[in-house]
């Protein structure tokens, strides 16, 4: 008997270890970048998702691409995955989607954003919905929110002003949600009696958490917080069925046409849609802006030639009180600079994940089809040989260059056929704001401000601000200053 026990067991023992290296060792028609794929299914997941303290890459991909090169394999959650920090890896993976790529997602995220959300469309679907976003973010719609984007701002920061302190991660996202929503699906975040900001709060708590849909974990509450979200977009979708919108133009007018028209466009694609657009409109803007505020604060050399480009477009017209003209907002060159080198570091949007649709060659390695290639923009704009000196905060570096677009060394927006078709939108929100800011008020820092990466940015501890009018600290000043006899 004790013979078959130890055969039994001799057999399980090859077999476990034969799953073993058949997991570290994938089969390849060529040869295989370099890495390690962990441990069989669990990978290389928690280091992954390990915290780390600064503005830099993560020590996770920082530590590799100094062993392995540019390109290395990995696996997390159970996935094979290539790592790119190599330009032209990076540039064919944006350059040759529909033909060596696709756009993809994990399952976790795709159970987060919805099975039909914008990354899950391609060719002639994808450019419909671009097309779609344009209609309401594109250049002649932009020119008409200028005045409306700075009177939000204004009154924001009016609201910081009468506060001791401000947590102003949670009051820019207030601010930023509040316009999006008004602009996308005409939501007036003041007057509704249901808190579609507050279920975001939910959603956004475990975005970027391991994938655990167990009660309890922060993914859990995550998953929850999109369900009400999105009972509560299609409830306001069917109330505009009802109820036609007579005065502006929404995404909600647009999606309710193309209901009408589009047998495979469905409610659900819709709704999808709906959601990952509000989501990617505020969030990203908001954690922008909050990080522009950051920098510029432990910067003041870069806060002074702001505000001296601001107080020069006040000098420059008769009425000072006057709204932004489109031709000011234009001539912002210092802002958008600020803006670039502000969103670089940031690194907002921690990795961009495609397929490979076959296996690819790149020199001398092989992609495997059904890989999944990360991109790590991180990786990109923190490595010294393409930004000298990358964690300090330098405007200046931007002198000169295209900050509009998307290049080799510049993805904060993406690039290819998904370059981002609200980035406009984004930036003329920051640059807005950051006028109404530096010709009004000065502020100092309270207490937080202190970034984490778990791999996204975060600040845990928020950033605790007070503000103060200029005129009143002007006032004042001259108040205590001493009187000439």
């Amino acid at each position: 008997m004790w013979h078959v026990n130890l055969c039994v067991l001799a057999l399980v023992v090859v077999s476990f270890t034969h799953w073993v290296y058949r997991w570290s060792n994938p089969k390849c028609s060529g040869k295989l970048p370099p890495g390690s794929m962990g441990w069989p299914l669990l990978g290389e997941t928690l280091q992954f998702f390990a915290t780390n303290r600064t503005w830099d890459t993560s020590p996770f991909i920082k530590e590799r691409l100094k062993r392995y090169g540019s390109v290395f394999r990995t696996s997390f959650v159970g996935l094979r995955v290539i790592v790119s920090a190599d330009l032209d890896l990076n540039n064919m993976v944006f350059q040759q989607e529909g033909q060596l790529f696709k756009s993809w997602y994990p399952e976790s995220t795709r159970s987060l954003y919805g099975d039909q959300n914008v990354s899950t469309l391609h060719g002639d679907a994808h450019k419909h919905f671009k097309n779609m976003v344009l209609s309401l973010l594109g250049h002649t719609s932009l020119r008409n929110m200028l005045s409306e984007i700075q009177s939000v701002s204004t009154r924001t920061i009016q609201t910081w002003e009468v506060q001791e302190s401000v947590e102003i991660k949670a009051a820019i996202e207030d601010m930023v949600f509040g316009l999006s929503a008004k602009k996308l699906i005409s939501y007036d975040q003041e007057n509704s009696p249901a808190n579609l900001r507050e279920n975001f709060d939910d959603f956004l708590d475990g975005l970027l958490s391991i994938p655990l849909a167990i009660p309890g974990t922060t993914f859990y509450k995550c998953l929850q917080g999109r369900k009400r979200v999105m009972a509560m977009l299609k409830n306001m979708l069917e109330k505009r069925r009802k109820t036609p919108n007579k005065v502006n133009t929404d995404y909600f007018d647009y999606v309710l046409e193309e209901l009408k028209k589009n047998n495979t466009f469905t409610e659900a694609i819709a709704l999808d849609m709906m959601f990952v657009l509000l989501f990617v409109s505020f969030e990203t803007t908001s954690l922008a802006l909050l990080v522009a505020i950051k920098l510029l604060t432990d910067n003041p050399r870069a806060l002074k030639e702001l505000t001296e480009e601001h107080e020069n477009i006040l000098k420059g017209r008769e009425n000072k009180d006057a709204d932004l003209t489109w031709e000011e907002y234009k001539s912002m060159t210092f802002t958008f600079q600020v803006i670039n080198e502000s969103v670089r570091m940031a690194n907002v949007v921690p990795a961009i994940f495609r397929k490979a649709i076959k296996d690819i060659k790149f020199k001398e390695y092989t992609i495997p089809a059904d890989w999944v290639v990360m991109v790590s923009p991180a990786a990109v704009h923190l490595d010294p040989d393409n930004y000298k000196d990358p964690l300090n905060f330098n405007p200046w570096r931007w002198e000169g260059m295209d900050y509009k677009g998307a290049s080799k060394t510049f993805m904060a927006f993406g690039g290819g056929q998904r370059f981002c078709v609200g980035a406009d939108f984004s930036r003329m929100q920051l640059a807005v704001f950051l006028h109404c800011l530096v010709t009004k008020y000065q502020w100092k820092p309270i207490k937080g401000g202190e970034p984490i990466r778990a791999p996204g940015l975060q600040f845990p501890g928020g950033f605790h601000v007070q503000f103060t009018s200029k005129a009143t600290h002007n006032k004042d000043t001259k108040d205590k200053s001493p009187k000439q006899k």
